[in-house]
């Protein structure tokens, strides 16, 4: 018997304090500290920047931009089968709680790398990244079962402005922790880059704590009775036949592989953009990053209004339109101050995209299923799948021309490709 309470605030505002909890590690771990880290510690002493990783030798940028893509790789494959046992046991909250402590320890872990134990250092990076995409998809899938189609928007919204707001507050500490240790009475070195990646393990670990605690344990009242992984196969298959009869569904999981491939590269690669295309400094690449995080939150709800006067749809079509503008322009950008104006209107549709490309989804869900983390874990597998093609296709045509610019402008036909299949999806809202 289906125990579903929705739209109770206690729930809905638990729900959204894991954006608040997990963003951390984006913000910190993938985007603005510990890239840098890494760059430093395995670039010897002379300026090489080869590193030797089980005897295979390479730049110790592609090992870790190949570690990235290993992780997501293969969370796009555990995550199907053990989303299917969640919804055949009932267990999504258990499921959430593993993969948010694993992605917490691994950051934890992070602080025990140095450069010398380079092996160690990518196992972490590998093993937070799992955690954190693995997590995702659970904490996903409770979206549909707390609140009504109505809220779904405005929810999302809510939870990604909370882990805007939440990174940005602890990437502020923990920067002025790197940048004046002796306030904190540390000295200069690596030890407060490594005392910020702990900061994460903690906030993360911390603050989901709230959501573990509110969340339903098992709204469907489902009873396991062994035969887990047989069960959460068949549970994975009968999902995926329904979706294939679904021509909205299908439709959108691919328009949003496209278009999310284009966000998550521009997303992952803007600041070396602005440091080898315009030679930027640190200091002005970190406030890259803290304008689009802020302008992020604007953002979100913005776009949340638009698509409850206009759908979700038409909501989603502007904002890829103002994307594809975006990488155009980047394409003549020559200094600073135009740079931070595209990185504002980055920072107005990645917060709105984000957040309406996940209620759009929970729309999309026909509302006589139980299976939700079965369903999310399609469009969660479609978001590591769509990271890998973006930054490939980017590194590919940089390597290709001698420059991201171009990089930039090749990404248009992954929008192009993205609107052109979105404006097929019928969504009726209710």
């Amino acid at each position: 018997m289906s125990q579903l309470v929705l739209n109770n605030k206690k729930i809905t505002n638990a729900w959204c304090m894991y954006d608040w909890a997990n963003s951390v590690y984006s913000l910190t771990i993938t985007t603005a500290v510990f890239p840098i880290y890494f760059e430093s510690v395995t670039t010897s002493a002379d300026g090489s920047k080869l590193v030797e990783f089980f005897g295979w030798e390479l730049p110790n940028t592609v090992l870790y931009s190949y570690a990235l893509s290993f992780s997501f790789l293969l969370t796009a494959v555990i995550i199907p089968l053990l989303t299917g046992i969640a919804d055949y046991t009932g267990k999504k909250k258990l499921f959430l709680k593993i993969f948010a402590y694993l992605g917490s320890a691994s950051c934890a872990g992070m602080f025990f790398f140095e450069g010398a134990n380079l092996e160690f250092g990518v196992l972490m990076a590998i093993l937070a990244s799992v955690g954190y995409s693995g997590s995702l998809v659970f904490y996903d899938a409770f979206l549909p079962e707390i609140a009504t189609q109505d809220k779904f928007d405005r929810l999302s919204a809510r939870g990604y402005s909370l882990g805007y707001i939440g990174s940005v507050i602890l990437l502020i500490f923990n920067l002025v922790m790197i940048e004046a240790p002796g306030l904190f009475g540390l000295e200069d070195g690596s030890l407060p880059a490594r005392i910020s990646f702990l900061t994460v393990a903690v906030w993360w670990a911390g603050f989901a704590q709230i959501t573990f605690a509110r969340l339903p344990e098992n709204p469907f009242a489902k009873k396991a009775t062994g035969g887990w992984v047989k069960k959460g196969y068949e549970e994975l298959i009968m999902v995926y036949n329904r979706i294939k009869e679904l021509t909205n569904i299908k439709r959108y999981v691919i328009a949003y592989f496209f278009f999310n491939g284009g966000v998550q590269a521009v997303m992952y690669l803007a600041s070396l953009f602005g440091a080898k295309e315009l030679q930027m400094e640190t200091q002005y690449l970190i406030l890259t990053v803290l304008i689009i995080q802020l302008v992020a939150i604007a953002g979100a709800y913005l776009f949340a209004g638009v698509s409850e006067k206009k759908g979700n749809i038409y909501s989603l079509s502007v904002m890829i339109v103002i994307w594809i503008v975006v990488c155009f322009a980047a394409f003549f950008v020559q200094n600073n101050i135009q740079f931070f104006i595209l990185a504002f209107f980055v920072g107005m549709i990645m917060g709105g995209i984000q957040a309406l490309s996940r209620a759009t989804y929970s729309k999309l869900i026909p509302k006589d299923t139980e299976d939700h983390a079965s369903f999310f874990s399609f469009y969660d597998v479609t978001f590591n799948l769509s990271i890998v093609a973006g930054t490939l296709a980017y590194g590919s045509i940089e390597l290709i021309t001698g420059s991201m610019r171009y990089s930039a402008l090749g990404l248009i036909l992954f929008f192009v490709l993205g609107l052109a299949i979105l404006r097929k999806v019928k969504l009726v809202q209710s």
